[in-house]
């Protein structure tokens, strides 16, 4: 028949197909050991297909053809088309047969079973899907939908009718709320009281002894790593530190120590040669108190105490009783029981043992007076002021509060707050002439030269120079060609760096008369320099010894503002500014009397500096919180500083840069301090209405130091009324004469006061 021969022959060559598909590529055994439940005629031996036909393809091969007879003819070839599990098909990439593997279903045959996560992300920000219709991919690559979200509302009613929505969690990988296990939430429960979140731990189980008894040391080595080669090589590093040793022995800079000869017989030597200290033993630990018949277990009866005694003795403190304890009569010794003041008695004596003086120290015997310095008899230091010689009211309605004296001692000059500036004789008192500038007189100075006379007054932005009237001769004619327009100097000098914002400027008038307002024309007003917008007022002008520089300190404001410094030469009618820049309020300023040095006064601190080089030599810690006025000695080795907090500080300029001596003498704020030109003396005057004298010798050997002895207290009776504190305010300003032994001093109250001795 020709279809069984045909059958046959198919057989055969696909027969002969496969056998070379085995030999070709498959050399290992090939059985397939896989069940299926459709396909059970091929599984079986290549020999059985040779004794049955060929199976029909629209048959069934199992116990379910009835369930397949309902799918239709395309379903099937459909299903052939596609491989089974545990075929062998030609892989499209390799070429090469591949065995078919059961599709992967992860909720049961995976490792990863318990991930029941259908969205797989990774590792990927989840706002990167807030803009798309899905928030992932699950495992087989689909989209995963976002789910939808209710409003507000739904939240809340979701609340209220699930009684279990509090114990859901919102997932960001699923977008939705998950509902929490039991065991999660006993975990969160565990978190918030602060617990071990694993309820099966328990922290005090006993200790196991992994490596510690008999049996179970440890045999095996910690690491089996095979030893490194450089633990059998010589280092190159070591070698290099030997070689450095050897050449440093064989330059001699290494040096070995000798070897000491040890001598075999035996050493002897004099425990007693050793000299004692000398100074005597240190005294012994006092002994304890013998016991009287006060601690006899069996004492008289006069030590015992009565029943009223022992009452007064427990009411008494501790520290008042005669005896730490009370007398007990027992009849035998072994009826004595035990002490109960031993442990505080055995306390005490340690105590008497340790804190004995293991040193004996001797007392100084030193009598009180001989510490006290022994300074000099005021009497043998005279002359000095002591009284008051004169005193005019020159300023009735406002405080005096600037002064000085001209360089022959004749005249004197005082200021006030209602721009008053009067001049008076200091050996008569009498006022000769009186000038108003309609404005506060900041400072007053008068020029030091002998040839010259004049004074400068400092108002607010401005200085302006006065020639006093009765000066006759070769000095007034000097003084006048001094400020002489004709005199080849030019007015409005600029400095070297640019236009000075500082001019000069000359005053031309008639004679001056007293009580002449001096801001018209007058011929007593030799020249004005104006400071620069917002200087403010000029609160101290101090000249040089020479006389042809001075210097201005001016403060905007009320006193609280920016300081200015100013360097004026009269002879050129030049002015600049020593500093760029200023940190800090500047109180007063001092020229060095014999170099080239500036001194500065701050808040706080003096700070020397050097005009010629530029540069800052030297500052001075006063410890004063608010420097008021200071001086310096005509040597210029020493200077003293004065201050609202009382202090006056002397500074030795070579020894140190704080305070040499600080004296307190003053109940109030000290409102200036003043060295006299020629004689060994100095001055301060405070707001508490009194002037101290002091004598101040300096001597010229280095090593002896400067004599420093109080004199006088200079205060007016109070029948006088001079210098009476007003407004809390009291001597203002002194000044020394010259050539003599007398001060100036000018008070709040208006009064201009001589002191002579």
């Amino acid at each position: 028949m020709p279809t069984p021969a045909t059958n046959g022959t198919t057989k055969k060559r696909k027969r002969q197909h496969d056998e070379s598909l085995e030999v070709e590529a498959l050399p290992m055994e090939t059985t397939l050991d896989i069940a299926s439940d459709g396909e059970g005629p091929e599984e079986s031996d290549e020999e059985e297909l040779e004794d049955f036909p060929e199976l029909d393809t629209e048959s069934s091969g199992g116990t379910e053809g009835s369930e397949d007879d309902s799918i239709s003819t395309e379903q099937q070839d459909e299903a052939k088309s596609q491989p089974r599990p545990g075929d062998l098909v030609v892989s499209s990439i390799t070429g090469r047969p591949k065995r078919v593997f059961p599709e992967i279903e992860p909720e049961y045959d995976s490792d990863s079973s318990t991930e029941d996560a259908p969205n797989r992300t990774g590792n990927i920000p989840s706002h990167w899907y807030d803009d798309l219709p899905h928030v992932g991919y699950d495992i087989n690559g689909n989209k995963v939908l976002r789910p939808a979200k209710g409003d507000e509302l739904d939240k809340f009613l979701e609340t209220v009718e699930n009684p279990e929505s509090w114990t859901s969690a919102f997932d960001r990988n699923l977008q939705m709320d998950k509902p929490l296990s039991t065991e999660e939430l006993d975990i969160i429960r565990r978190l918030y009281a602060g617990e071990n979140p694993d309820a099966g731990y328990d922290p005090y189980e006993p200790t196991v002894e992994w490596f510690t008894g008999k049996g179970k040391e440890e045999i095996m080595p910690l690491s089996a790593a095979p030893e490194p080669k450089r633990r059998f090589i010589p280092s190159k590093w070591e070698k290099q530190k030997i070689m450095k040793i050897v050449r440093a022995i064989r330059q001699g800079r290494i040096v070995g120590s000798k070897p000491k000869t040890v001598d075999s017989g035996p050493q002897f030597y004099s425990i007693w040669d050793t000299p004692g200290p000398d100074h005597p033993p240190p005294a012994p630990a006092p002994k304890p108190r013998l016991p009287t018949n006060a601690e006899s277990y069996n004492p008289p009866e006069e030590y015992l105490p009565t029943p009223q005694e022992r009452k007064d003795w427990e009411e008494q403190d501790k520290e008042d009783r005669e005896r730490d304890f009370l007398p007990e009569k027992y009849s035998a010794l072994r009826l004595v029981p035990a002490y109960p003041r031993f442990i505080n008695e055995r306390f005490d004596r340690l105590l008497d043992l340790y804190l004995a003086p293991r040193i004996q120290r001797k007392r100084l015997n030193i009598d009180p007076d001989s510490l006290i310095p022994t300074l000099p008899s005021p009497q043998s230091l005279r002359p000095f002021p002591t009284y008051l010689t004169l005193h005019q009211q020159h300023h009735s309605s406002s405080r005096a509060r600037c002064l000085s004296i001209s360089s022959d001692d004749e005249w004197a000059i005082s200021g006030d707050e209602n721009g008053v500036v009067s001049l008076w004789e200091t050996f008569t008192g009498h006022e000769a002439a009186r000038w108003r500038f309609g404005q506060k007189i900041g400072s007053l100075a008068w020029c030091p030269r002998k040839d010259v006379s004049y004074f400068a007054v400092g108002l607010e932005e401005e200085i302006v120079f006065v020639f006093p009237p009765y000066v006759k001769g070769t000095v007034a004619s000097a003084t006048k060609a001094l400020f002489d327009a004709d005199s080849g100097v030019t007015s409005g000098i600029s400095v070297s760096s640019g236009a000075s914002p500082v001019s000069w400027s000359i005053r031309r008038g008639g004679p001056n008369s007293q009580g002449q307002d001096a801001s018209s024309p007058s011929a007593d007003i030799l020249q004005s320099v104006a400071l620069p917008r917002g200087s403010g007022r000029v609160t101290q002008i101090t000249f040089h010894r020479k006389g042809d520089y001075l210097s201005s300190v001016s403060v905007a404001g009320a006193g609280t503002g920016q300081s200015s410094v100013w360097i004026h030469q009269v002879s050129k009618r030049h002015s600049q500014a020593p500093f760029k820049s200023i940190k800090g309020s500047i109180q007063q300023t001092q020229f060095h009397p014999l170099k080239p040095h500036f001194f500065v006064a701050t808040q706080r601190y003096v700070r020397l500096y050097d005009l010629a080089g530029q540069t800052l030599l030297k500052t001075f810690l006063t410890g004063i919180k608010w420097i008021s006025s200071f001086d310096v000695h005509p040597s210029g080795d020493h200077f003293v500083v004065g201050g609202y907090d009382r202090k006056l500080c002397w500074f030795d300029l070579e020894l140190s840069d704080k305070p040499y001596k600080v004296l307190r003498y003053h109940a109030r704020a000290i409102r200036a301090v003043r060295f006299h030109p020629t004689f060994p003396l100095f001055a301060s005057c405070s707001d508490d209405g009194s002037i101290q004298v002091f004598h101040a010798r300096v001597y010229n050997d280095l090593m002896s130091d400067p004599l420093i002895v109080p004199l006088k207290i200079l205060r007016a009776a109070p029948s006088m009324r001079v210098h009476v504190v007003t407004d809390g305010l009291g001597v203002l300003d002194i000044h020394w004469l010259h050539s003599r032994p007398w001060l100036a001093s000018a008070g709040a109250d208006g009064v201009v006061a001589t002191w002579c001795p």
